[in-house]
């Protein structure tokens, strides 16, 4: 199959935009809880529709009042915390634009944001972002920004206060001019490569996708939902998310602190979990270092096993006997704990961002967690396709949501089309001209993702690599660094993988090791915890876990493209670093300009070795042959 397409499931009047999503649900129903906010460490504060309404219109007036006409640019700099959606809200109801800058934004890349987007007003969380958005302004000599307003230093309150003057007609000519083709945000790409373009994302991008993918999920997410939001709000993944949930009434909690999210989980109970890859991986490797340290390493590794087994037998359609029992028994003595850590109440996650692996997905379903892993840009509003539970296959990112389309072009990209797809690159035409394609039928064009991948019989979509990072070694064998590096990352020990190999004789690798769970690690294994990293990365023990890794990692691909080398890095890669974007996605060609001289250190050593192996071979066949030649 090359192309699939599903239609929508519900009408939307052409006259929606995103303010109407939550001026239904406080109209409708305005005692219903939306967000769960903590005031202070313990204490949380439940905020209901008619709550969250109204103090949207006061941030807003507050807005109009400062001078924020229709159609300007309002930034956003802060975590993820309630105000960031307070202000995205309030700024659609002033009839303005969002342009969310990530707190991890160096002064050159907020310069390049404000600039590039025109950006007349900032509202930042901390002082410190304030110092980076005026050190940008200074250094790139911006003229437009007027105003700074800080959410810990309480201009919100003052906002508040300025807007008490701005009548109500105002607000509700401005939150009601936009359609579903009006700009509502400009979101830039993190980037993996490059300067960040700024995605043009439009009312429709956002209300009409969250209502057909409500369409969809029914049952999944509602009223009854909630979640707990701790990726960045800058992301167009959190961003829809914060939406959708909007449009279905459920509600939400904050969370900035990664390290807190247990905690957090436990408090909120939630009904459905998001994240990338990455986070999924940490709770599992969470789960397996706690088992080891309570000495049940060995318990948690067969139950983890059972989990997979029952989970792929079920997608075969059988499960024997034997193997039922065995599932329900860990389901009491194993599974169940892991679900009172994640608050008790989890039934369903979304994963995107990047690929989740074949054998962590069959783990969360086999506990009874089934991931939805969903496929999508910045540029598709987050996800264009998902792992609905209608044709739910692990391994693959699911069929096209209502209302989108997928097709395989001829060298194997994804183009993609419909309500999600974004309406174009701001300020540059040459991306827009590189970035869409004509469509054979007359319709909408189609966008190039640079993504590869192929259809199923039924549509489901498998990602098979990214069209740039495909390696070609110096043997002309292509290959795909991504799945070998998703399959290493799943190790309890390994941070990150890069994978390597471009116009060289064989494919390598770069690790790192995981901080959080190395110290428990050598424990276990006899090695002092306090050892230092440039010292634990040589270390024979360490080295011989990753050899094993990448051994089982190489079954599954041919020889040619099978890892023969990899070098441990005593320094994790990090967004700080700039080697990760803020989804945790890493910067290939950051990390190749910055580690080039160690990759050239992993072939020169390897080649050395093998030299030095062959002169052995050579000198022990000389040896054979001169002693059979004194022999006669």
């Amino acid at each position: 199959m090359r192309e699939i397409s599903t239609p929508p499931a519900v009408e939307v009047d052409p006259d929606t935009n995103i303010t109407d999503l939550l001026a239904d649900q406080a109209n409708q129903d305005p005692d219903n809880i939306l967000y769960t906010v903590q005031q202070r460490p313990g204490q949380w504060e439940d905020i209901t529709a008619g709550e969250f309404r109204d103090d949207v219109v006061r941030v807003a007036k507050g807005l109009i009042a400062t001078g924020v006409a229709p159609g300007d640019r309002v930034a956003i700099m802060s975590a993820t915390r309630y105000e960031w959606a307070l202000i995205d809200f309030a700024i659609w109801y002033a009839g303005a634009i969002s342009v969310p800058i990530y707190e991890t934004s160096s002064p050159s890349q907020i310069a390049w944001i404000l600039s590039d987007s025109g950006a007349r007003t900032v509202i930042v969380e901390k002082d410190a972002h304030r110092q980076s958005v005026l050190e940008a302004i200074d250094r790139e000599n911006i003229t437009g920004v007027e105003d700074i307003f800080s959410i810990t230093g309480g201009d919100l309150g003052t906002l508040r206060t300025a807007g008490a003057e701005v009548d109500d007609a105002e607000v509700a000519s401005r939150r009601s001019a936009a359609g579903l083709k009006d700009l509502a945000t400009l979101i830039y790409t993190s980037g993996t490569t490059g300067r960040p373009k700024g995605c043009e994302l439009t009312h429709g991008n956002f209300a009409e996708h969250c209502l057909q993918t409500l369409a969809a999920v029914d049952g999944i997410i509602g009223k009854d939902s909630s979640t707990v939001l701790f990726l960045p709000m800058a992301h167009v993944f959190a961003r829809f998310v914060s939406v959708i949930f909007v449009a279905a009434g459920g509600r939400v909690a904050h969370t900035s602190d990664i390290k807190q999210l247990v905690d957090d989980l436990g408090v909120i109970r939630p009904t459905f979990l998001l994240g990338v890859p990455r986070v999924f991986e940490k709770i599992y490797n969470g789960a397996a270092l706690k088992a080891e340290a309570e000495g049940k390493g060995r318990i948690f590794a067969s139950a983890a096993n059972a989990a997979i087994d029952w989970s792929r037998a079920t997608a075969e359609g059988s499960v024997p006997l034997r193997l039922r029992a065995k599932h329900a028994i860990f389901a009491r003595l194993v599974y169940s704990k892991l679900h009172k850590r994640m608050g008790g109440n989890v039934t369903h996650a979304f994963s995107g961002g990047s690929l989740l692996g074949e054998r962590l997905g069959h783990f969360f379903h086999g506990i009874g967690i089934q991931i939805i892993e969903g496929y999508g840009l910045t540029e598709t509003t987050a996800p264009v396709a998902g792992n609905l539970p209608e044709l739910y296959r692990i391994g693959t990112v699911g069929t096209p949501l209502p209302g989108n389309a997928v097709r395989i072009d001829d060298d194997g990209e994804i183009l993609v089309r419909g309500t999600c797809v974004f309406r174009g690159y701001f300020n540059n035409e040459q991306a827009n001209a590189e970035s869409f394609v004509e469509a054979d039928d007359g319709g909408e064009p189609w966008f190039r993702t640079g993504d590869l991948g192929e259809l199923d019989e039924v549509g489901r979509l498998r990602i098979t690599g990214r069209k740039k990072e495909i390696l070609v070694t110096a043997a002309g064998k292509n290959v795909s660094p991504a799945q070998l590096e998703d399959a290493i990352r799943a190790d309890i020990l390994v941070s990150q993988a890069v994978v390597v190999g471009e116009g060289r004789p064989f494919v390598a690798a770069m690790l790192t090791l995981d901080s959080e769970a190395i110290g428990g690690w050598c424990e276990r294994h006899g090695i002092d915890p306090q050892t230092p990293m440039e010292q634990l990365v040589e270390h024979p023990a360490i080295v011989e876990h990753l050899q094993g890794v990448i051994d089982d990692v190489n079954q599954s691909v041919s020889q040619a493209e099978s890892i023969r080398e990899f070098t441990v890095l005593a320094e994790d890669f990090t967004i700080d670093s700039g080697h990760l974007t803020p989804s945790l996605k890493i910067r290939r060609e950051e990390i190749m300009r910055d580690f080039h001289t160690v990759v050239d250190r992993l072939y020169a050593r390897a080649t050395a070795a093998r030299e030095r192996a062959s002169a052995a071979r050579d000198r022990l066949v000389k040896e054979i042959h001169d002693r059979r030649h004194q022999e006669r």
